[in-house]
């Protein structure tokens, strides 16, 4: 039996999980047993991953842990609010359960990988790791296809044309301008600290204040995997 608070912070994950287009990553089954969390995570990106990052809203301590199919190695203490799991291998479907306590603490940012890099759609729910996200992607994807990256920005400006006209004229900024030449040099920290930087210009202080706020994310999102 799943406590109301619990269901009601995980569907609130979970419509947040769903504006950005989330599939093919994490999936996250919930469960509430006496005064421990039971959760489900099965690999849904479609090929064996190696690995899996996993964060906290609060402190917890992992009381169990079972492989199903395959297993990862947990390689961080059982308390903390960030954990790795890596070392081996869980397949396609493949399922790692993991109980602890408190049981009303829940996932703010989950990630399988692969031989330590990224891989799949992840799940988060911060401004903080959505900026942490585009900086490790947007490197990513430069080193890997420049002209891919050119044309994803190049999109996002045209979808956002009038937007960006009104956030110059009432902040001053261009973005258009100003934000190309960090995406093409700076090192993930640089781009994560500028979007940080926007958004506190913005006065948003929620994920879905940043996915609603009318900045059209979709062809960033499209390119990076997220």
């Amino acid at each position: 039996m799943i406590r109301r608070r619990c269901v009601g912070v995980v569907v609130g994950v979970l419509l947040l999980a769903s504006l950005t287009g989330l599939a093919q990553g994490v999936a996250m089954d919930p469960n509430v047993v006496g005064n421990t969390a039971v959760w489900y995570f099965t690999n849904a990106v479609g090929v064996p991953v190696t690995g899996l990052q996993l964060e906290f809203d609060q402190e917890v301590t992992i009381t169990s842990k079972l492989d199903m199919g395959g297993f990862l190695p947990m390689l961080t203490p059982a308390t903390g609010t960030a954990f790795t799991f890596a070392g081996g291998s869980l397949p396609v479907n493949g399922i790692l359960e993991l109980s602890w306590q408190p049981a009303d603490a829940v996932p703010t940012f989950a990630l399988w990988l692969s031989n330590g890099a990224p891989i799949g759609a992840p799940f988060f729910t911060t401004i903080a790791k959505l900026g942490y996200l585009f900086g490790q992607g947007i490197v990513a994807l430069r080193e890997a296809d420049p002209v891919a990256l050119g044309a994803a920005f190049e999109q996002f400006f045209a979808d956002n044309a009038d937007y960006l006209t009104g956030l110059a004229a009432s902040t001053g900024l261009d973005l258009a301008t100003s934000l190309m030449p960090i995406i093409m040099a700076s090192p993930a920290e640089g781009i994560e600290n500028f979007f940080n930087t926007v958004v506190g210009m913005l006065g948003v202080t929620t994920l879905e204040g940043v996915l609603t706020g009318g900045i059209n994310f979709t062809s960033l999102f499209a390119a990076l995997g997220f």
